[in-house]
Parts: structure tokens; sequence; C-alpha cells
């Protein structure tokens, strides 16, 4: 007797959902995530070249490369500047929240420093 194998219509409609909400979650998220790695990138470049600079000279060339990128996600007054270790570190936080469905939202926490220690509780 040969014995049926595969999936059934429902099964297979539920795995159609599933894999098409995880999909709608990914391309709601990749972009802020995309937009969190410029910065840090951005962040991690001035930091290098910003020894014997000013704040104000520091959050001057982030602006700069920040238009450059299209980073409109943070400007330069939300970056944390201090010296440590005699290596001037740049640190931020910020909270984007991205629209899933309905009244359905989720919130991105994203923070990172040059000393890779991250920032913040």
């Amino acid at each position: 007797m040969n014995r049926q194998r595969g999936l059934a219509l429902s099964a297979l409609i539920l795995w159609g959902v599933v894999i098409s909400l995880v999909a709608i979650v990914g391309i709601r998220v990749m972009p802020e995530v995309i937009d969190y790695y410029k910065i840090k990138r951005v962040v991690k470049v001035v930091a290098s070249e910003s020894s014997g600079k000013t704040v104000p000279e520091v959050r001057q060339a982030f602006s700069k490369y920040a238009e450059v990128e299209h980073i409109k996600t943070i400007g330069p007054a939300d970056l944390d500047i201090f010296k440590e270790d005699n290596q001037v570190v740049i640190a931020f936080a910020y909270n984007r929240r991205v629209h899933l469905a309905g009244n359905v939202s989720l919130l991105l926490e994203f923070r990172n420093s040059t000393t890779g220690r991250g920032y913040g509780p």
C-alpha cells in the first residue's frame, strides 16, 4: 500500500503566513538596522580623526559626515563626547518605533560608543 507524503494544504497555508509575517517584519526593521550601522561607522571614523579637536569641532565633523551619508536619525547634539584614557570617546543612544500593523509597533533601542562597550544600562 502506498502511503502519501507531503504537506497538507492547511499546513502549506500556515507556513506561508508565518514566512510572510517574518518577511514583513524583516522588511520594516532592516532600514533601521542599516541606518544604525551607518551611524556606528561614521562615529568610529569621526572619533579616529578627532584627536586634539574640541567638542564643537567633533560635532561639526559628524554633521558633515552625516550629511554625506544622509543620516537624519540623530544629530550632532545627540552625541555624548568625552575623553577616556587620552582618547576621544563618542557615544550615542536612540530609540526607533517601527509600525507593523494596526496598533502594533516594535520599539528598537540602539546604543553604542567608540570604546565598543556599549552605552547606557
